[in-house]
């Protein structure tokens, strides 16, 4: 595949991303100096190839800048979310072995207390502010020549899982070719969304989270343009989509659902027909709120599934996702199967654990026992989560076993009710869990984010439990609703369900 430095000798002017809110743009040119400054700045630090840092930043030029700099010195970088506590915080730092951090000003309470506790750092950067015991990031880059370093090989990211199950673990992968213009993990599905050096691709989502980070590096890689949000904003993304004319993007349905959300003059004020691509991940979409989005937007919605740990990948798009509702696709890599508690395959139709037969082997860094767990005896890999198959081998998702709802003997799946309530009007987001009862073992429990919270009242409660009563199972009804004005959700979609359940048990 070609490499930043093909795009920047090729076309060094070509913008290679725009930042959304400001506007800010960064050539190919640009960018390739950059980064070879930042590879020479890690070999000046004593950061060799294997190595890792870690990195804790809001979205910016900056990180792009110091991830493709790993990415030619060979480094291992560890991008961490920007919602960590401190103990978290320092947990990754410690646990990926870094040796350098670099950290936004506007995160740097939270950055520094963990590097604080994290012994092996040998150097603390900040980006755009000061503060004690961090170097300048830009006076420290500006000492450095733009060239290249005499022994570039291929660096790449170590994921950390976010946490929302239980402490964050490390995904490592050792590249399979270390050269820099080796083919891209995600190349086989860069061909099938039609990424190209014309692509003009929306990020709306933070660049810790795995999805952005390698759709951006493979665009850029292309040669295509990336228009990074700093935050996602529901009517800033339709209008970057009309001011870009945006071909590619990646959501989440948390974003579809704030984008139908809107007051319908709104959507109906930007232009979206330039989307070609319209990329959706991370967790079940409901299928009603997928129905409005094809009606609004057209066939370009499609959907993959996959996880950090690359465990396999399933994909199609809206015309099959309008025969099979529901489903996530068939397979681009590995065979699904689905496997009972005692690891044997479930007929069609049956709901149990997803994992995927011939599928290379990962490992959650320096953690070999819960790597292990991860395989069976075939080899066959798993990150938890529940699922089936239907006769013509489409894969349906019902949720994480960890928040498997078991309530006299029987199995809901939170995701099937939280996909309901967020469909009411009155509702913005929705978290459904178990919680302890005496009875049945555990009782079905949903914490939702209203509209507008003024409306909480046990009126409504009531009111959305006669709606859901019209619409699912009695077991499945929660037998409680409380209101909460902000739910605990990460940018990139995922529900920090963990500390909700936390707090009831």
């Amino acid at each position: 595949m070609p490499t930043i430095t093909d795009h920047a000798v090729a076309n060094p002017q070509k913008p290679a991303f725009i930042m959304g809110a400001s506007g800010e743009v960064v050539t190919f040119g640009e960018l390739d100096a950059t980064a070879n400054k930042v590879a020479q700045l890690l070999r000046a630090e004593g950061i060799e190839q294997g190595q890792h840092i870690a990195m804790m930043m809001k979205n910016c030029r900056e990180f792009m800048e110091v991830m493709f700099g790993c990415m030619r010195a060979g480094v291992v970088f560890t991008p961490i979310s920007t919602h960590l506590k401190k103990e978290e915080t320092a947990y990754i730092i410690n646990n990926c072995r870094a040796q350098l951090f670099v950290a936004s000003a506007s995160l740097i309470d939270v950055a520094a207390e963990a590097a604080d506790q994290a012994p092996a750092l040998t150097r603390r950067f900040i980006v755009g502010g000061e503060k004690a015991g961090f170097s300048d990031w830009h006076a420290a880059l500006a000492s450095y020549p733009s060239e290249p370093i005499a022994d570039e090989s291929l660096g790449v990211p170590m994921l950390y899982s976010s946490g929302t199950t239980g402490k964050p673990k490390g995904v490592f992968r050792a590249p399979e070719n270390i050269d820099l213009d080796a083919p891209h993990p995600l190349k086989l599905a860069g061909a099938y969304y039609g990424f190209d050096a014309d692509t003009r691709y929306l990020s709306p989502a933070p660049l810790y989270h795995a999805a952005p980070l390698h759709y951006n590096t493979l665009n850029l890689i292309q040669g295509g343009t990336s228009i990074i949000m700093e935050r996602f904003d529901p009517e800033q993304a339709l209008a970057l989509i009309e001011r870009y004319k945006a071909t590619h993007s990646q959501w989440v349905p948390v974003m579809f659902v704030r984008m139908l959300k809107l007051p319908e003059a709104i959507r109906e004020k930007y232009d979206v027909s330039s989307m070609r691509r319209a990329i959706h991940a991370a967790a079940p979409c409901p299928i009603d709120i997928k129905r409005q989005m094809i009606s609004w937007w057209g066939p370009v919605i499609c959907e993959y599934y996959s996880s950090s740990e690359g465990v396999g990948c399933t994909l199609l798009d809206a015309e099959d996702w309008l025969n099979h509702p529901g489903s996530v696709g068939r397979p681009l890599t590995g065979i699904p199967k689905i496997l009972d508690d005692d690891l044997n395959e479930l007929p069609v139709g049956e709901v149990g654990q997803i994992y995927f037969a011939e599928v290379a082997r990962f490992e959650y860094f320096d953690e070999p026992d819960k790597t292990d767990e991860a395989f069976d005896a075939r080899g066959w890999g798993t990150v938890g989560d529940m699922g089936y198959l239907d006769k013509e081998g489409y894969l349906y998702l019902t949720d994480r076993k960890n928040f498997m709802i078991i309530t006299g003997g029987v199995n809901v799946y939170p995701a099937e009710i939280e996909g309901l309530l967020v469909t009411h009007p009155k509702v913005a987001d929705v978290a459904v869990f178990g919680i302890p009862n005496e009875e049945f073992g555990e009782e079905v429990k949903a914490v939702v984010q209203l509209m507008n919270h003024a409306d909480a009242t046990d009126e409504l409660a009531e009111e959305l439990t006669l709606w859901m009563k019209d619409r699912l199972s009695s077991v499945k009804v929660p037998k409680s609703i409380d209101f909460m004005v902000q739910l605990p959700r990460m940018d990139n979609g995922k529900l920090y369900k963990r500390h909700l359940m936390d707090a009831y048990r």
